[in-house]
């Protein structure tokens, strides 16, 4: 990192309340602590200040608040707005800042435009893609799902990706799918979801050994959306009830979204109401404890070819944890973690899920010996060490003559 560069702050957009994005959070004060001064445009709730300074991070709140749960039309004016407003925002503040580098997060990938008139003064983008777009879509939109959507969709993805200078995502199966739409395998790089053992540290929490006062404790940290099966934790946990009279047994999820009422009426439907809790979102900073409190980690993903090529952070949360963790059979979970690591049960099978988890019940130095070796995998797939990575890529991009080219991939 030159001198020249270190002077230089880097400017980070992303549509979404910067507090509750592990990723960017974890991005940016990564580069506090190497020495860079980090902008990070980003949405505002209602009654927050527009500015404010969050772990040396320099936050500048957009007005645009985010509808969870919308339906399409809501999500394209939510998203056009804060594109318009980032490159207002941006273009702005770089006369007076001069940034180094400009790194955008998606979704949505267009968003990347917004960089558009500081890259045109010769300072580089790099693009973060934390999800595959056109899949994403159909997963959440199904009803306005086509191939001419598709194809749209597809060729914003390529156009996005051929105005940054280089691109990022979250884990090997995603890249391999931009490689094979053709993006430069030299400027692609992965950078895994993974947790900060700084933060999700066991021994900085007392000690609850496993079903230490005889209830079983399911835990959940995350959005309570369609994304992720929680019906079929609730109908688990109604068969353990039914077939384990003798097992007490409670599930926690913490978390918010649109899901939250079809999930109470359907714990109230299966007369588990009483054994099952909806505390609401907690602060990243608060899910650490929340997790040893409980017994079981649970990352109940529904499979369909846009969760195919994801790797929940749950998983490697409640791994750091020391918990035993549960979790949908997906391909990028067994691509990452041995079949004697954590536990998987089959997507949308209840029964399935039960019994994994009555598996960890009733085969203690099994469960033990997993979460040995789940624990050892996340130190291999630490934070500590994709920030290394990372880091190498803002070095690279941030050592760049002013003038150099954008290497594009082929046009779609």
């Amino acid at each position: 990192m030159t001198a020249t560069a270190r002077r230089r702050p880097i400017c980070m957009i992303v549509h979404a309340y910067y507090e509750e994005d592990p990723r960017v959070r974890r991005e940016a004060e990564t580069l506090v602590a190497a020495g860079w001064e980090v902008d990070v445009y980003g949405l505002r709730r209602p009654g927050e200040e527009s500015t404010a300074v969050v772990a040396g991070v320099n936050l500048r709140r957009l007005p645009v608040g985010r509808h969870q749960g919308a339906g399409l039309p809501v999500y394209l004016v939510e998203y056009g707005a804060f594109l318009v407003r980032a490159l207002w925002a941006v273009t702005l503040a770089h006369r007076r800042r001069r940034y180094a580098l400009v790194e955008v997060h998606s979704l949505p990938d267009y968003l990347v435009f917004a960089a558009l008139p500081i890259k045109m003064s010769g300072v580089p983008v790099l693009l973060d893609l934390h999800e595959a777009m056109p899949e994403f879509f159909r997963s959440r939109f199904p009803k306005a799902a086509n191939p001419i959507s598709y194809r749209l969709l597809l060729l914003q993805e390529k156009v996005s990706i051929a105005f940054a200078d280089e691109v990022m995502t979250v884990n090997e199966p995603l890249a391999e799918r931009l490689r094979g739409l053709g993006v430069n395998p030299d400027r692609l790089t992965v950078i895994l979801n993974s947790p900060d053992l700084e933060l999700f540290d066991p021994s900085a929490h007392p000690r609850r050994e496993f079903m230490a006062d005889g209830t079983l404790r399911i835990v959940y940290t995350g959005a309570l959306t369609p994304t992720y099966e929680l019906d079929v934790v609730l109908r688990a946990v109604s068969d353990i009830t039914r077939t384990r009279p003798d097992l007490p047994v409670s599930a926690t999820f913490y978390g918010r979204g649109d899901a939250l009422p079809a999930l109470e009426a359907l714990a109230a439907e299966l007369g588990i109401a009483d054994r099952v809790s909806f505390p609401g979102r907690i602060p990243i900073e608060d899910v650490p404890r929340a997790v040893a409190g409980g017994d079981i980690g649970v990352a109940p993903t529904r499979l369909d070819p846009f969760t195919g090529m994801s790797l929940s952070t749950k998983v490697l949360e409640y791994a750091a944890m020391a918990k035993p963790v549960v979790a949908s059979r997906l391909p990028t979970v067994e691509r990452y973690f041995s079949p004697d690591t954590l536990s998987v049960y089959e997507p949308g099978d209840p029964e399935s899920l039960a019994s994994v988890i009555l598996g960890l019940v009733d085969d203690a130095p099994g469960r033990r010996a997993r979460i040995d070796r789940t624990r050892k995998r996340i130190d291999e797939l630490s934070w500590a060490r994709q920030a290394e990575a990372y880091k190498g890529v803002v070095n690279r991009l941030t050592a760049r003559p002013r003038s150099a080219k954008t290497r594009r991939i082929p046009p779609p």
